[in-house]
């Protein structure tokens, strides 16, 4: 049975804007501006789901050469760099310090903002909205329950390999089938983490 994707991903994007609406009050506070970056150069692990993966995927075949060789290349990058434990700088931050991919970016960026400069430490955010992010990510999950979760350049690597790709745009749960790739990379299931 194929995944009605385009309903997932609106579904997804709902989840998006319900999340703005509940937590506008406390990013009112935000002393974030276009081109501060700071969480996504000191941060360093931006998560997603395999449904997130594919919009951004699907994204990146849309760039004109050389980009889309040159973010491949990056995330290649990033992907060992991770494996090293490394914090990495993400691969879509452009040179003005701007987001690539801001109109799809995945939720792991969205619920990140904070109360003051982070100057390199880590954002400060409501407690409660905190809470609400977490609720979102589960939400998110359980939407996305024959996927899977992980850093960005895992989800994406995995998104490349085209029976893998076919078999989650086709409804399957074959864990067994990503099993090594998966413990190593500590890649999570949806549908158990989501209940």
């Amino acid at each position: 049975m194929k995944v009605n994707i385009e309903e997932k991903k609106n579904k997804l994007y709902a989840i998006y804007d319900q999340y703005e609406k509940d937590v506008a009050e406390f990013k009112r506070s935000s002393a974030c501006v276009i081109g501060c970056a700071d969480c996504c150069i000191d941060v360093g692990k931006i998560e997603i789901t395999t449904l997130e993966g594919i919009i951004i995927r699907d994204n990146i075949i849309t760039f004109e050469e050389p980009l889309r060789s040159e973010i491949r290349e990056r995330l290649e990058k990033n992907r060992v760099e991770i494996e090293q434990k490394k914090l990495v700088r993400c691969v879509f931050l452009k040179e003005d310090k701007t987001c690539l991919i801001y109109h799809i970016r995945p939720f792991s960026c969205r619920q990140l903002y904070s109360v003051k400069r982070c100057d390199g430490s880590a954002p400060a955010m409501h407690r409660q909205a905190v809470e609400i992010a977490r609720q979102t990510v589960r939400a998110i999950q359980k939407l996305d329950s024959n996927g899977y979760s992980g850093h960005i350049s895992h989800i994406l690597y995995l998104l490349d390999n085209r029976n893998f790709r076919r078999s989650y745009l086709h409804g399957h749960f074959e864990p067994q089938k990503i099993a090594s790739f998966g413990k190593s990379h500590k890649i999570m299931i949806n549908r158990f983490i989501s209940t």
